[in-house]
């Protein structure tokens, strides 16, 4: 994980396209020039910002938590055959929860690169240490 204040390099060559607006002109007259910039794998920065996002989770991730801390709180109480319906129930769910856990933070950057540039919501993937 990238901290604040952190050296880093770009991990591969990046290619920003879209819209560019000339400076001083309003926003709603976007689109009227395109144009692209490309940055070399290596460009080293700084990281000004880290963020986390956490990812919701679905109806299957959270019927999983529920009935997985149910046997796991109360399966020892239960019937046998009561018992194996729950664990089969959980088993069922369980590629949804394990799907949600490599998936569940994602953690992007704003870099400020030391040719000016900076880039802004960037995933942490895109850059390493320098």
């Amino acid at each position: 994980m990238l901290n604040v204040g952190q050296r880093v390099r770009l991990a591969a060559d990046l290619r920003l396209a879209g819209s560019v607006t000339p400076a001083g002109e309003p926003a709603e007259e976007a689109g009227a020039f395109t144009g692209s910039v490309a940055l070399a794998a290596g460009v080293e920065g700084t990281v000004e910002r880290v963020h986390e996002h956490r990812r919701r989770q679905s109806h299957e991730v959270g019927e999983y938590l529920r009935l997985k801390s149910l046997l796991d709180d109360f399966g020892h109480q239960m019937p046998p055959e009561s018992r194996r319906q729950l664990k089969e129930q959980v088993g069922a769910l369980e590629e949804h929860w394990i799907a949600h856990r490599l998936r569940m933070l994602r953690v992007t950057v704003r870099v400020r690169l030391d040719n000016g540039f900076v880039l802004d919501d960037v995933p942490e993937e895109a850059f390493a240490s320098a």
